[in-house]
């Protein structure tokens, strides 16, 4: 039985298993404001084709942003240089990278879908009264540009009301701005510099990893799913 997450993720053409970092490196970057035709364009794109509903977390096209965005290699570059006073060497020159929105985001975790990777992200919008909870550590993150995090997808986390204890609904209303824009990475988990960084140890539950034949993080011997609006682990089958 182990009492700390454990994540089963695809390595090329095989399941290993890992340990779920609690280790959450964050700074606050200076990067400049995005323009504000750039935004407007965001915020457009955000109402009438993602009609993003509170908790929901969606992708926004990086190449058109790219064209009016002339601080864009800035933002990567002071990105790279934090990376790498983090011991990261070159590795987020060779990782994938995505603009994303969200409005709030309910708790969950990406090991399901991301277990070979640890996400980085950077935060491009101002200070919404925000935060990045990560309830099993109680860490919180206020959220506001330039707010820069790496975490294991295996963890579970929300971005919530910074007055509240969990995701309520509620406290995104139509009416307030409460959207985010950020750029995350997809860190590979098995480079060498990622997995010191994060403590990560490998290969210990083989024997489960063998008969499994997709992503999963397991608890306490199951498989476990994350409460949306506590942060808390529960069977990923409730009786």
């Amino acid at each position: 039985m182990r009492h700390t997450p454990t994540s089963y993720y695809w390595s090329g053409e095989t399941i290993r298993s890992r340990s779920v970092s609690d280790v959450v490196p964050m700074g606050t970057l200076d990067v400049p404001a995005p323009p504000a035709r750039l935004v407007a364009d965001w915020r457009r794109e955000i109402a009438l084709r993602l009609g993003l509903e509170p908790g929901d977390v969606e992708t926004l096209p990086l190449v058109r942003a790219r064209v009016r965005w002339p601080d864009y290699r800035l933002c990567v570059q002071t990105v790279a240089d934090w990376t790498r006073s983090l011991g990261l060497q070159e590795v987020l020159a060779s990782s994938e990278v995505a603009l994303m929105a969200c409005r709030g985001a309910r708790y969950h975790h990406d090991g399901e879908r991301y277990g070979g990777a640890a996400f980085c992200n950077l935060f491009l919008s101002e200070d919404r009264g925000l935060d990045l909870h990560f309830p099993a550590t109680g860490q919180r993150i206020p959220l506001a540009r330039g707010t820069a995090v790496i975490f294991d997808t295996g963890q579970p986390h929300a971005v919530i009301d910074r007055n509240s204890s969990g995701f309520d609904v509620g406290d995104f209303p139509p009416e307030r701005e409460r959207d985010q824009v950020f750029l995350s990475w997809e860190l590979p988990i098995e480079d060498a510099h990622v997995a010191h960084a994060l403590q990560i140890a490998f290969d210990i539950d083989p024997t489960t990893a063998l008969r499994l034949e997709d992503e999963q993080v397991w608890l306490n011997g199951a498989r476990a799913r994350v409460c949306p609006a506590t942060g808390r682990w529960t069977p990923a089958d409730p009786a």
